[in-house]
């Protein structure tokens, strides 16, 4: 008969936890990355190398995840009001979100391109995005906002002189206070309204001039904003009707004179997703503010800031993705199951390599784009590839991450659904890119506007896809196809989604041909490009394609 001391004990411990993955953290997340690395010397920024290592150090920490965890686990909170019943319109964060953007600010993720604008600038900064977005995604939107804002700027000098300084500055100040007692300052957008959304010629915010008017000048803004991006920034780009039609505005939180401009917090966006940041209706009553250029060119202008900003959609979904495959590559290369790991049974290793080929050839399109971005003051074909390349990179990537996040969430299981593993938050922002900045149909819409607004831009766009012309047959039939689709303008703007498809696909195919992993680019052809091939569901691979070795490739080791 078994003693009560024995008993005890084996009621206490009731098994031995095995067959579990180590957790996926204290490993380098750049020098983990193969693509990323070839990507970053292919572009043109390999004296980066040093810093990104480094700074692949800092992402892949330990303390760097559980940031990730702890923002999003405490979401913003709106505080309209002190205690004596002043106004305040303020917005706490968890400290968590604070060291995230302090280390972002401080490793210039909002300001390196532009305050040392050499070869490969942009590619070194996307690739710092890239691996700051796999720990937490949130609070990328006022890092990115505050980036994306300086083209805007320099279309009004005078300003632009005053601001830019702070703006580039790599230091992160969260006091809701004047910038003047600041060294470093953010910067947020107000575009939309409740009845336009996208059609922001709809907008009815008006601005009313204090003096004669014109650029630079100061305006009184009067009405709403359905949709402030991360209210506590320091100022904003603001969108309002002036008497000569739709303008650009810098909005501060404080007025000149010190006292708090009247941008009233309605209340806090109640997000599925990107719940670390934050976001607000708001009601301007009479804030001041300053035109940026000249009146009625306002949507000319933010399109200045929004061109950075979906740039940085296609960053954010590509960095999702590698995530993804880091997390169910990591979790299928340690659980076993049937006899053998995950990693090594076939049909798993169809639906990991299939994930790998897609995040790769997103990481290639967004590369390419950001050595565009270094080159475009310089280059007017790369200023056109710019263009064309953003919308269709822009609709392509994030139309396919959320597809992506769901099978990488189903490799790894029901521990994929719980909200102590990554995968939930990675599957709540999925959607987020693909809308925000302008959704699916609005990026095919402006892909034809750059069409026949932009001489030659199908023609650069076309040359930069011919470039392998003769290297892989499949990729030639398709090449021609989509040729033949941009040819013909019936009816182009109804086919206008599957027309831009064809152009991300042809062009991520030439980009992985010419310069990716022969493995990978192989693999991309014959399931995306084939005749026969299938890109409905994940996992459906044709034969003959080396699997273990894309999954190999692409499978973090830590340590």
């Amino acid at each position: 008969m078994m003693d009560t001391k024995t008993k005890d004990m084996f009621l206490a411990e009731t098994h031995q936890v095995e067959n579990q993955p180590p957790p996926l953290q204290d490993y380098n997340l750049y020098l983990q990355d193969q693509a990323l690395r070839e990507a970053v010397v292919r572009e043109g920024a390999a004296w980066a190398e040093d810093e990104l290592s480094a700074f692949g150090l800092v992402t892949g920490s330990r303390e760097m995840i559980e940031l990730g965890f702890q923002a999003n686990e405490n979401k913003p909170v709106l505080y309209t009001h002190d205690n004596y019943g002043h106004r305040i319109d303020e917005v706490r964060f968890h400290p968590a979100y604070h060291r995230l953007m302090q280390v972002s600010l401080e490793h210039g993720l909002h300001a390196s391109h532009w305050s040392d604008p050499k070869a490969g600038a942009h590619v070194a900064r996307a690739a710092k995005c890239y691996l700051q977005n796999q720990v937490e995604a949130g609070h990328g939107c006022p890092v990115t906002m505050t980036s994306a804002v300086i083209p805007a700027l320099l279309q009004q000098p005078d300003i632009a002189r005053l601001w830019t300084p702070k703006i580039l500055a790599r230091h992160y100040d969260y006091r809701n206070v004047p910038i003047e007692q600041k060294q470093g300052i953010t910067i947020g957008m107000a575009m939309t309204e409740k009845q336009g959304g996208s059609d922001v010629r709809s907008n009815t915010l008006r601005a009313y001039a204090l003096g004669n008017g014109g650029p630079g000048q100061a305006y009184e803004l009067v009405g709403h904003k359905y949709f402030v991006s991360a209210p506590m920034s320091d100022a904003f780009l603001v969108l309002a009707q002036a008497p000569g039609g739709l303008s650009c505005f810098l909005l501060p939180r404080w007025r000149p004179d010190g006292s708090k401009n009247p941008m009233q917090i309605q209340r806090l966006k109640n997000k599925m997703g990107n719940v670390a940041n934050a976001s607000c209706e708001t009601e301007l009553r009479g804030a001041y503010a300053q035109l940026i250029g000249e009146e009625g060119r306002g949507v000319a202008i933010i399109l200045k800031m929004v061109t950075m900003t979906r740039f940085d959609c296609m960053v954010g979904s590509s960095s999702g993705m590698r995530q993804a495959v880091a997390q169910a590559a990591h979790h299928c290369a340690h659980r076993a199951a049937f006899g053998k790991r995950l990693s090594q049974q076939p049909l798993m290793q169809n639906v990991l390599a299939d994930l790998v080929i897609e995040q790769e050839a997103a990481l290639a399109l967004t590369m390419r784009i950001a050595s565009a971005l270094d080159r475009s003051e310089h280059s007017e074909s790369e200023r056109l590839l710019v263009r064309m390349g953003t919308a269709v990179g822009k609709y392509w990537i994030c139309k396919r991450t959320p597809g992506h996040a769901y099978e990488a969430m189903e490799c790894i299981g029901g521990s994929g659904v719980m909200e102590d593993c990554i995968m939930p938050r990675l599957f709540r922002e999925s959607p987020v890119n693909s809308i925000w900045e302008g959704s699916g149909n609005v990026q095919c819409l402006d892909m034809l506007r750059a069409m026949r607004r932009n001489h030659g831009s199908v023609e650069t766009f076309m040359a930069e896809v011919q470039a392998a012309a003769g290297t892989d047959q499949r990729l030639d039939r398709y090449v021609a196809q989509l040729g033949r689709e941009l040819a013909d303008p019936d009816d182009i703007e109804y086919r206008a989604r599957g027309v831009v498809e064809k152009m991300a696909l042809a062009l991520q195919g030439s980009l992985l041909v010419r310069f990716g992993n022969p493995v990978v680019a192989d693999a991309f052809c014959a399931s995306r490009l084939a005749e026969n091939s299938s890109g409905l569901v994940y996992g459906n691979l044709p034969r003959a394609l080396d699997c273990a070795a894309m999954i190999k490739r692409a499978t973090p080791v830590p340590g």
